[in-house]
């Protein structure tokens, strides 16, 4: 295929040094990858290794159609990562998933779909399911300094009726919601949409970029939307948190990039972020 021509979508696939679960991610899309559309998928890896090299190249080639890997030498954190894959796809919509993902069946054609029926629509995330099958918060109001105190501290008197507010738990995940915004685990734009709105803000490292983003479309007249028609499932880590938040910042270096990111967001929207 020519560099002018496209694809459907584009799925690109940010990973990091975990070359069994991005295995399991890559079965499940090799699986569930639907075949009446032109599809490609990007691995990019993050401090690439050796190991997750030959899960991409030795056991998928042939198996995913128009697979890549894109090798970064060293850890550029979320932000930047997803962003090379966006410059690498070639897709009229992109889909870009975390490689803690497991696609269900179904799932990316249900979200390409609904997408290409609402082109109001500039972002648009599916629902995330523990591996239980529970529902997994995947959509939020947006952050304010008292937000993310309480999501490090839930156990402060208050915590709960404002980390609720903050999870939108007063709305009904079976419904298609317009969040503040949704989380940059697994999340579709098109083409034409990244192409007014910009890339993610690589002055955020690895934390709120997703949540700079949402502003920005919806500051450009854009929707952000959870689409419960589609269901894909989630490991959810918890690499930035702990039970002594103190600790944390002085032992480990993503609640380091948490905080940091966390003072550049809210310079950016100030501590009451709205939506426009």
């Amino acid at each position: 295929m020519s560099a002018q021509e496209s694809y459907d979508l584009s799925i690109t696939i940010l990973s990091y040094r975990n070359p069994a679960m991005l295995r399991m991610c890559l079965n499940s899309l090799a699986e569930a990858l639907p075949r009446d559309i032109t599809t490609e998928t990007i691995v990019v890896d993050n401090a690439t290794i050796p190991e997750t090299q030959n899960v991409v190249l030795e056991e998928f080639v042939g198996k995913i159609p128009n697979l890549r890997l894109l090798p970064l030498k060293e850890n550029t954190g979320y932000t930047r990562g997803v962003n090379e894959g966006f410059r690498a796809a070639r897709g009229e919509y992109i889909l870009s998933l975390n490689y803690d993902i497991i696609v269900r069946p179904g799932a990316i054609k249900s979200l390409l779909d609904f997408h290409r029926q609402h082109p109001e629509i500039g972002l648009i995330g599916p629902e995330l399911l523990n591996f239980t099958d529970t529902h997994q918060d995947s959509y939020f109001r947006f952050y304010t300094p008292l937000t993310v105190i309480y999501r490090r501290l839930p156990e402060l008197p208050g915590g709960k009726r404002i980390l609720d507010s903050f999870l939108m738990h007063d709305t009904d995940p079976k419904q298609i919601i317009e969040p503040d915004w949704i989380s940059g685990a697994a999340m579709m734009v098109s083409r034409k949409a990244m192409e007014k709105i910009g890339l993610l803000n690589e002055k955020l490292f690895h934390y709120f970029s997703d949540v700079d983003w949402a502003h920005r479309f919806w500051e450009n007249g854009l929707k952000v939307v959870y689409y419960p028609g589609a269901k894909l499932y989630h490991y959810l880590g918890r690499s930035s948190k702990g039970g002594f938040p103190l600790w944390d910042l002085i032992f480990k270096r993503e609640a380091r990039w948490h905080l940091t990111d966390g003072i550049r967001y809210f310079f950016i929207h100030g501590i009451r972020p709205k939506r426009k």
